[in-house]
């Protein structure tokens, strides 16, 4: 049998897939367009990774796949010659407290090994020997000027993970100390009264009956205590009491209890949490500190003490990528010609892996810095390292959103990273908006033509040419070059005057002084690290909340003016709600109009319900199979759960009764609230819209770009630019006059067109009187700015100041401006 040359995929049915056939060639580089909501990811997440992940764990025993996380069935008829799968998720998983960039790259562990190796150490007496070759070879070494004789500290001995901690802050680098302050917040209140609040913590509430008995008074105000009493509550001693506690049911329990005081109360909370819930609640009474110890470098005493060139290790991993890859090719010459040969394999090893860090981007990070700070493009790109690094072959790498949080200057370095994993034989599937990046694909995939229940069928297919040439196709203008993304936006500003800000350094970035004029679009560009994030949404943003709520400006805010401003709004893509029960029916607010329109039905007042009774999170309607989820989860031993379609509600959340309540829609007919959750955004304006509200917010949605979403969708699943959209739902129906708009790059995930919907979106904002600042990479939205700050030049160090700023023209002309270059075409 020939090789096979392509997945062959038929009949593939994830969500909004309409069975779908199509083959993608296996050995190069094949992007996946189409609009938002059409069906990209279902595509290549929902089919390709789960089916080719899956597979490879099946092959594996029964016990080891007991311990791995599995992924269901996907819903496609077949799906052949797919090869084991790797996906770099669009949103990583935040990493844990002792994740740093340097531990994720694993960077830091041949950093580790260098200064094992090739370092300087320190005798008990305080010494210091030349490095040698005995470390190597695990030979004692003996101190020349003392005699002491002792043991080198391995690789493992300067891990802050393990036995190089600090041990004060057992090498997370800070302190979580009991703040006092919060233990008692209100000294009105007597203890009777729950003055002592970490006493509210389960498991502490027999402590006032105990305390009482000590001879604390509990029935005075706090304030009113004595020293010696406040001393017994704060801090007293461990001590045993027999008390009689009743409960709320009226029966008394007979205890032997021993006291806690408010602090240990705190910190037997703390040591005894397990989930984010717990540390959450017992989080309001600590306050965080940098460790004094080790000053946040997370390292023990004896793991600084080892010196390579004169720096102990934490000093080089507070150094930056590109600073570490200058430093490191001048060690051999300092080392014996001995240790050359050694000295040269360890450093070249580190700076091979450092240089695709580089080629991404990515060399302004220092190798301290922590990884749940890192972006979701950051992340994504140290993943994408890491996977080139490993040297695979016949691997299917799916890339979701690969070019997020990158400069046009960085594309580059994606795509010869990508050309890496290809030359190794790999697959590298992507899912991308970025023009710049799809055209330098070897096969195209469009998936469409609309959104939602327009979308899910195979638009397109071939290679840039053919679709860019292709009627059918929505991408192939833009591929082409014949369409361009427009904007309608007023004449002239809504509002004269600037804003004025002022700021200190902060991280990597130095002095600002920063105008932005009132009633524009100014938007911030720069490279990945420059400082923009620094300096609007840790110093603009803070600065004007500050200033409207009449606050003195935080940190590194100097002084700002706005004048006439009265509000601000920062449209992030953070995710929206936590869990299922949010949808974009309650988060819009259409559910509350919809559950009172249900609830004057005749029907519904027949039956006694009322509107609170409409509820799937609490209503006497809702599913008591699911309890209002839609779905439910199925145990199945050692595979994975398996979460489906509750069978009793069939995904409605409601009990079958509130599929008997009707309500007419404006033509006529009868539909059930079921029914309208059930329904995109669009074709719910036409069944519900003459509910005033209703109609109101669902219009709003229509107009963003979001008719394709259903009503009861799940919040927390929707993409980045669409929990961005939804939330500027909300503001759209206030007055935008005197209000500064703050959008964090809000093209993230954006078809062309959609790009074309948001600038619409922002230009009505200015039309009613709006300032709109952005952070943007995105070039259809930088050149429709009215100012551009350009921040850079480079990352991290090499950034952090404004580089250019002016029109789109002034800054393509100035030759200090990165973004400038690609502004030219």
């Amino acid at each position: 049998m020939d090789k096979p040359t392509a997945i062959q995929i038929r009949g593939a049915r994830v969500h909004n897939l309409r069975g779908i056939d199509v083959d993608i060639p296996l050995g190069e580089l094949v992007g996946i367009a189409g609009v938002s909501g059409s069906g990209k990811s279902s595509l290549a997440l929902g089919v390709l990774y789960a089916e080719g992940s899956r597979r490879y764990l099946e092959a594996l025993s029964t016990y080891t796949r007991r311990r791995l996380p599995q992924a269901a069935r996907a819903a496609v008829d077949q799906v052949q010659y797919v090869p084991a799968a790797l996906a770099l998720r669009q949103r990583p998983g935040v990493p844990g407290v002792r994740s740093t960039f340097g531990t994720s790259t694993e960077l830091l562990n041949s950093l580790r090994l260098l200064y094992s190796r090739l370092g300087r150490h320190r005798c008990p007496n305080g010494h210091y020997l030349a490095p040698t070759t005995e470390v190597a070879l695990d030979r004692p070494l003996t101190c020349p000027r003392c005699g002491a004789t002792f043991r080198a500290p391995g690789a493992e001995s300067l891990a802050f993970n393990s036995a190089g901690a600090c041990p004060r802050c057992s090498g997370t680098g800070v302190v979580r100390d009991v703040d006092d302050a919060t233990l008692v917040p209100d000294e009105s209140l007597t203890i009777e009264q729950g003055a002592v609040e970490s006493w509210k913590i389960m498991g502490s509430t027999p402590n006032p009956r105990v305390v009482a008995e000590m001879g604390v008074r509990t029935d005075v105000p706090f304030a009113d205590l004595t020293a010696e009493e406040r001393q017994i509550v704060m801090a007293g001693p461990r001590v045993k009491r027999h008390i009689m506690l009743p409960s709320k049911n009226g029966r008394v329990f007979d205890l032997n209890w021993t006291y806690r005081n408010a602090r240990v109360a705190v910190q037997e909370a703390l040591a005894g949490a397990k989930s984010e819930k717990g540390l959450q609640r017992i989080n309001k009474f600590l306050s965080v500190q940098t460790c004094p110890d080790c000053e946040g470098t997370r390292l023990s005493e004896a793991a600084r003490a080892p010196l390579v060139d004169g720096r102990n290790l934490a000093q080089a991993t507070a150094m930056t990528l590109a600073e570490i890859v200058d430093w490191l090719p001048g060690l051999v010459e300092t080392m014996p010609a001995e240790m050359t040969a050694m000295a040269t394999e360890i450093i070249s090893q580190m700076v091979e892996t450092a240089q695709r860090l580089l080629q991404l981007g990515l060399g302004y990070l220092g190798l301290d810095r922590a990884s749940a700070t890192l972006s979701t493009g950051e992340r994504q790109r140290v993943q994408l390292a890491r996977a080139v690094r490993n040297r695979t072959t016949g691997v299917l790498y799916v890339l979701d959103e690969p070019s997020i949080g990158l400069h046009p200057s960085n594309i580059d370095g994606l795509l010869g990273v990508i050309d890496d994993l290809l030359a190794d034989g790999n697959s590298v599937v992507m899912v991308d908006h970025d023009v710049q990046v799809l055209r330098r694909a070897d096969h195209i995939v469009e998936i469409g033509p609309g959104s939602g229940a327009d979308g899910g069928t195979l638009v397109a297919q071939g290679s840039v040419e053919e679709v860019a040439a292709d009627p059918a196709s929505r991408i192939g203008p833009f591929l082409s070059g014949a369409a361009r993304v427009q904007m309608d936006r007023p004449a002239e500003p809504g509002r004269s005057g600037r804003i004025r800000m002022r700021t200190g350094p902060l991280h990597t970035v130095g002095p600002l002084d920063v105008e932005i004029p009132q009633g524009r679009l100014t938007v911030v560009t720069g490279v990945s690290g420059s400082g923009k994030t620094t300096m609007v949404l840790e110093s603009l943003v803070p600065g004007l909340t500050a200033l409207v709520e009449g606050r003195t400006p935080p940190s590194p805010v100097r002084r700002i003016q706005a004048p006439g401003i009265r509000r601000v709004n920062l449209i992030d893509s953070t995710p929206i709600g936590v869990n299922v029960r949010s949808t974009v029916a309650t988060y819009s607010g259409v559910m509350d109009d919809l559950r009172k329109a249900w609830a004057q039905t005749p029907e519904a007042r027949q039956g006694g319900h009322r509107a609170g009774d409409f509820s799937y999170n609490t209503g006497s309607l809702r599913c008591p199979t699911c309890n209002g989820t839609g779905e439910i989860s199925l145990d199945v031993q050692f595979l994975p759960d398996v979460d489906i379609v509750c069978t009793d509600c069939n995904g409605s959340r409601f009990r079958p009764e509130a599929g008997q309540i009707h309500r007419s829609a404006p033509d006529g007919s009868p539909i059930t609230l079921p029914e309208v959750l059930g329904m995109t955004v669009a074709t719910a304006l036409r069944a519900v819209g003459d509910i005033t509200a209703v109609h109101h917010r669902l219009a709003t949605l229509v107009d963003l770009g979001l008719g394709y979403l259903t009503l009861g969708e799940s919040t927390p699943a929707l993409s980045g630019g669409e929990a961005q959209r939804l939330k500027l739902a909300s503001e759209m129906s206030r007055d935008q006059h005197r209000t500064v708009f703050v959008f964090d790059e809000p093209t993230v995930g954006l078809h062309p067109l959609d790009v074309a919907t948001l600038l619409g979106v922002l230009g009505r904002l200015l039309a009613h009187g709006a300032t709109v600042v952005v952070i943007e990479h995105d070039l259809d939205v930088i050149c429709h700015a009215d100012q551009i700050i350009d921040m850079g030049p480079g990352g991290g160090s090499a950034g952090g100041r404004i580089v250019a700023r002016g029109t789109v023209a002034e800054i393509a002309a100035d030759p200090n401006s990165v973004t400038g270059r690609y502004l030219h075409p």
